[in-house]
Parts: structure tokens; sequence; C-alpha cells
């Protein structure tokens, strides 16, 4: 659910997602998000450059892997209202996600002070799950870190 109380989060998101190169050229799309949760919802389009192998229709693990990154840091930027890098991503593959669009949904598990925890699910365009990770994030404010 989105939360309304807090419009310059959801601008923040779009703004980062709009204005990564990376996340540009996956076409990611912010479907949702609740920034006192920690949550997001991204939508990523099929595309034939994400293609595992010729004629195969499925996704490369590469660009699932950094939706599911992508989506855990995402989750952890609505709820702390700034960008974060990654220390760990752990991703299990649970299917092939063939020709179709994958709805990435991220529920941040902890917003430390020095780390972040976030749990992420992959779906395909019928719901069923096509993998899901965990993500761990460094959280430290740079003038923490000095």
């Amino acid at each position: 659910m989105s939360d309304e109380s807090t419009p310059d989060i959801a601008q923040l998101l779009r703004d980062k997602l709009a204005e990564g190169r990376f996340q540009n050229f996956l076409q990611l799309e912010l479907l949702d998000h609740d920034a006192a949760l920690g949550t997001v919802t991204l939508r990523a389009p099929w595309r034939p450059e994400f293609e595992r192998g010729p004629g195969t229709l499925q996704w490369h693990g590469g660009p699932i892997a950094a939706l599911i990154d992508i989506a855990g840091d995402f989750a952890l930027i609505a709820k702390l209202g700034r960008g974060i890098p990654t220390i760990d991503l752990r991703i299990d593959y649970l299917r092939p996600a063939v020709d179709t669009d994958l709805i990435a949904r991220a529920r941040t598990l902890r917003a430390g002070r020095t780390v972040g925890v976030v749990d992420i699910e992959l779906s395909d365009k019928h719901g069923r799950l096509v993998a899901v990770g965990r993500g761990g994030y460094s959280t430290v404010q740079k003038d923490q870190a000095t």
C-alpha cells in the first residue's frame, strides 16, 4: 500500500529509477511503496536483451539478480530516504521466468544504524514465485563512517 503521507519518498524513488542508467536500461517501474514499512514493488518488463539463450525466451539470471538487488536497495531507500550500498546478496532461483514481465516485492526486515536487511520475492505475470533473495546493505551515514 502506498504511503500518501510521504509523497517526497515516492518522488525520490522515481527520481532514482530515472537517473540511474542501469535502472533505466532495465526499464524498471515503481508500482507501490510504503515508507513506514520499508516496502517497494517494482516491475521489470520482458525484453529480448535479457534472454538466457537464443530462442528460449527465458530470463537470464543476471538481470533477475539485478532486479532483486535494486528492489532491496529501494525498500531501504523508501524507509531511510537515502541511497545505500549493497554488502551482501543471496538469491535462490526457483523456476524459469519465460516470456514474462517480473514483479519484485521487497520488504525491509531491519534498518539498523549500520546494516539493513531486506527480503525480496520475484514473481512472474501469473503470480508464480520465480526467485527469492535476501540483501544486506550498509546503512552507515557518511558522517558516521569517519
